[in-house]
């Protein structure tokens, strides 16, 4: 049996949910869930289910106040970790679950959905995806070092790659990593949006190791460093930047200014870093899909229920095609990404199968397009549903206490992040429709 298995099974089994009364339910599987769950294998659902308990200590009331005083869900990290779902996706050799970034996406929608929303998903977002290329890429000793406290919650991650002036051109990115007569380096320069900088232990960075002007191939030069934040260390500032949704989880300007890391940081060959990168990357895509879901579907159950109870001209608002239809829109949009979600992920799975930074399942870029169009879709589809969501609720959609105008802030991040809608629209014109690249 796998060593998931025996995690997840360990602490004592909650009360069985309590349903609510026939005509306020949308399914009879969990009150909760909107999402079908006939396509998930039973590692999955166990995962769902699990995930579904822990978060039920944490209601939307937890969130709402976390949003409002901007402070860091850090009891909500320590669950998560004190029942090894930070692991989740890493080997099992080094203290993790074994499983894939099908099962992640899981659990990063289980937790959006719960009325975390992004916030809840992002305070452990890169523990996931940014601990993918060094656990593939690492050295042994990096790997025995580094995994297990971030597994058991004794360190937290951020990723360190977007920059002010270079934006989604990251072969142009502008930090610089400087090798010493002592092996080690010399970091100078800047990043921006870096999640979580602020209660972070590790950073795994990106910096350029050979000069742009040096360099033969626009993807070389760029090295991977797995990196100490020590904030008594000269050479680093972090500044918090003030954001409109998720401020439970802080965003950051990270400056370097001479900063050394000893050369055991490097990850897998200098010069390789973008390669090594994209690993992380395509599995970001499938993780931020899943929490848009997640999202979506919360934002959507809010308003349904609404529309079930609001009374306006002596009947309910939801049997007004003009509420109901937009609600049922926002919920196919909803269900046609969580295929593409799923499929992206299964495929991403399947790659990391294949050794070396180019693994793939038949053409190259199969994988990425697969997650690229997942992150798209989901961003979109949540948009749709939180909007609605709203416009459902009308005055209270406005007010605090109903959830939504905080989805409606939230939902816009991944429709921004990790990359924007046109960009993905660049990629997918280039490499499947076969266009000239216009950028």
């Amino acid at each position: 049996m796998r060593r998931f298995s025996i995690v997840r099974l360990r602490p004592v089994p909650l009360p069985a949910p309590r349903l609510p009364p026939p005509n306020l339910r949308f399914s009879t599987s969990t009150p909760r869930q909107l999402m079908p769950t006939s396509g998930l294998t039973e590692t999955q659902l166990t995962a769902r289910d699990a995930i579904t308990q822990l978060c039920s200590r944490f209601p939307p009331s937890y969130w709402r106040a976390r949003d409002q005083t901007e402070e860091d869900p850090s009891d909500f990290h320590a669950a998560l970790a004190r029942d090894g779902w930070l692991g989740i996706a890493l080997p099992e050799s080094l203290g993790g679950a074994g499983l894939g970034i099908s099962e992640a996406t899981i659990m990063m929608q289980t937790i959006a959905e719960s009325g975390a929303g992004m916030a809840g998903a992002q305070a452990v977002h890169a523990n996931v995806y940014a601990t993918q290329p060094l656990a593939r890429f690492g050295t042994a000793a990096q790997l025995a070092d580094t995994i297990p406290g971030i597994i058991k919650g004794r360190w937290r991650v951020c990723f360190g790659v977007t920059e002010p002036n270079s934006g989604l051109d990251t072969l142009r990115l502008s930090t610089v990593a400087v090798k010493q007569p002592d092996g080690g380096y010399s970091v100078t320069g800047q990043k921006i949006w870096i999640t979580c900088a602020q209660v972070a232990a590790k950073m795994i960075l990106l910096a350029r190791t050979t000069p742009l002007e040096e360099i033969t191939k626009p993807s070389e030069g760029l090295s991977l460093f797995c990196i100490n934040l020590d904030r008594a260390h000269p050479g680093l500032e972090l500044r918090r930047i003030k954001k409109m949704g998720g401020r439970a989880v802080d965003a950051n300007e990270v400056f370097f200014d001479g900063y050394r890391i000893p050369a055991d940081a490097l990850i897998g060959a200098e010069g390789q870093g973008f390669k090594i990168i994209l690993h992380g990357m395509n599995a970001e895509r499938c993780l931020l899909a899943g929490e848009a879901l997640g999202l979506g579907y919360a934002a959507l159950r809010r308003a349904a229920a609404y529309a079930r109870e609001r009374r306006v001209f002596g009947r309910p608002i939801g049997q007004n095609q003009g509420v109901a239809h937009p609600l049922a829109d926002a919920y196919m949009a909803l269900e046609a990404a969580r295929l593409a979600t799923y499929h992206a992920a299964r495929l991403y799975d399947q790659s990391s199968r294949v050794e070396g930074p180019g693994g793939g399942v038949g053409p190259d870029h199969q994988v990425g397009v697969a997650c690229n169009t997942a992150k798209y879709l989901a961003a979109e589809a949540a948009f749709k549903a939180c909007e609605r969501a709203v416009l459902t609720l009308g005055g209270m959609g406005y007010a605090v206490e109903y959830d939504v105008e905080r989805y409606f802030r939230e939902c816009l991040v991944p429709r921004i992040a990790p990359v924007s809608r046109e960009m993905i629209l660049n990629y997918i014109g280039e490499k499947v429709l076969e266009l000239p690249r216009s950028y």
